[in-house]
């Protein structure tokens, strides 16, 4: 077994782990990177690139679908080719990968180790039996998987993730979407306006990562005008059925409702850091209940029951905020970090912003600064707009959305936002920056709105907050909303 000395070890080679790496070397430290699958990132192989792809493609037949609203008539039957769909799909998914295998490649092939990496101890990494390599410190980005209940594994070859999607070389008939969480929705409703009969069936209720009542309530009605969305229904057995799934679904009360049958079950149940195969047990390491090491965000720093620890952690590994933009961040302050150490130099924490999360729905959910659920221990008022009359949306015939923002009415600062509405994706870019900078309601109307724009749509729920903390007495409310 060859034996490595490095200053840095990192394990696992997608977004935050390259992160980590350059900022390791261009931090002065000796580094190598792990990886033992194929190298490009989660993102642009089966998350966020080829996604929106197939997205792309179901805005574009949903927008023929809707020409006549502006009086135009398209003529004939409109056909969806789902394998020139999925070509064009494979086809840039497959540049976007490119992109980054270039960025890999670029990387001195004596720093790259390819193989399972497993602990021995807090300093020493085992590579399959190739390498021992021996770090002063380590950052772990070994990302997510998927996870569903091992009941599933009985449907075989009809039950697949999102990964599996992006290998279709044609559209199926049917699919059943179990869990309509953030993939699940993207995936339910593209599939959806590209012909595919689709449910999507959750339990518990949950819609995505809303969490304020009034928008749920909102995108449950609006989503089931398009497709079956049903977030906490009553499944009583699913079967595999020779090349198909059957789905009986009960009533509250237990009795039949209905049996479809669908060409494919798509697992959306959620996702788990990949910390289970790396044999943290042999490390020092305080592990939460999931067996995810316990850190600090702000360094990156994990949490051991000797001391400091002189192991990092990032990216969709940590489970704190998995997302891109978070992982990028994350490895870069990880990397920094772990090579401060390892050179003898003291940990620094480092900026994180303001949370800010977007769905790619039609129309589209965006959640600023943790949204509704962060504001259940303090004081706060919600402004609110529609978009069914707002004024850009009706002219794009979008007019469907509601966004709720909320402030405090004592400081006047701007807490946060959820909505679901045309163009969050903006919207939602505009808030975060100014829950980052620190903004009150006022200067966020002092800033400028053009017309007709649907970020007139904002201006209007900040104009409610705004007037309602202005009617509002100021005795204390007891910490419960003002409403």
């Amino acid at each position: 077994m060859k034996t490595v000395r490095v200053d840095v070890a990192v394990i696992g080679a997608g977004t935050a782990g390259l992160g980590a790496y350059h900022a390791a070397i261009a931090a002065g430290a000796r580094t190598a990177i792990i990886e033992e699958s194929n190298y490009g990132t989660t993102c642009a192989r089966v998350g966020c690139m080829p996604s929106k792809l197939l997205i792309a493609a179901a805005e574009a037949a949903h927008a023929i679908g809707k020409a006549s609203g502006f009086g135009i008539q398209v003529e004939g039957v409109i056909r969806i080719d789902g394998r020139r769909v999925m070509d064009r799909i494979q086809r840039e998914r497959d540049r976007f990968i490119g992109f980054v295998l270039r960025e890999t490649q670029a990387i001195p092939e004596e720093n790259r180790i390819h193989g399972h990496a497993r602990f021995l101890n807090n300093h020493t990494i085992a590579v399959d039996d190739h390498t021992r390599l021996t770090a002063k410190s380590i950052v772990i980005a070994t990302g997510s998987r998927a996870d569903y209940p091992d009941s599933f594994k009985a449907l075989g070859d009809r039950l697949i993730i999102s990964d599996d999607i992006f290998n279709w070389l044609d559209l199926p008939k049917s699919v059943a979407v179990i869990g309509p969480g953030i993939i699940g929705l993207e995936m339910g409703q593209a599939l959806h306006r590209l012909g595919v009969h689709v449910v999507v069936l959750g339990r518990g209720g949950s819609v995505g990562p809303i969490s304020d009542p009034e928008i749920r309530s909102y995108a449950i009605s609006t989503f089931n005008e398009e497709f079956t969305l049903e977030p906490d229904a009553h499944i009583a057995a699913m079967l595999r059925d020779g090349d198909r799934v059957a789905i009986h679904r009960s009533r509250p009360d237990g009795s039949h409702q209905k049996t479809e049958y669908f060409d494919y079950v798509l697992a959306s149940t959620g996702r788990i850091p990949n910390v289970t195969g790396i044999d943290l047990i042999q490390t020092s390491l305080r592990l939460d209940v999931k067996g995810v090491p316990l850190f600090d965000p702000e360094t990156t720093r994990t949490e051991s029951t000797d001391g400091a620890s002189p192991i990092f952690i990032a990216g969709d590994a940590s489970n704190f905020i998995p997302l891109l933009h978070e992982a990028i961040d994350e490895g870069v302050i990880a990397g920094k970090n772990a090579a401060l150490l390892a050179l003898g130099k003291p940990v620094t924490p480092s900026l994180r912003r303001a949370p800010i999360g977007i769905v790619f729905t039609d129309p589209q959910i965006g959640i600023i600064g943790g949204g509704f659920h962060s504001m259940k221990t303090g004081t706060f008022a919600t402004g609110q707009a529609s978009f069914e009359n707002q004024g850009r949306a009706r002219i794009l015939l979008k007019n469907k959305g509601l966004l709720n923002v909320y402030g405090d009415p004592m400081t006047d600062r701007f807490l946060g936002a959820e909505m679901l509405t045309p163009a969050a994706e903006h919207l939602a870019h505009l808030l975060s920056w100014a829950l980052q900078s620190k903004m009150t309601i006022t200067q966020m109307l002092e800033m400028p709105f053009y017309h007709p724009v649907i970020e007139e749509g904002l201006r209007t729920a900040l104009q409610h907050l705004h007037t309602k903390f202005y009617c509002l007495p100021h005795p204390d409310t007891g910490g419960r909303p003002v409403h």
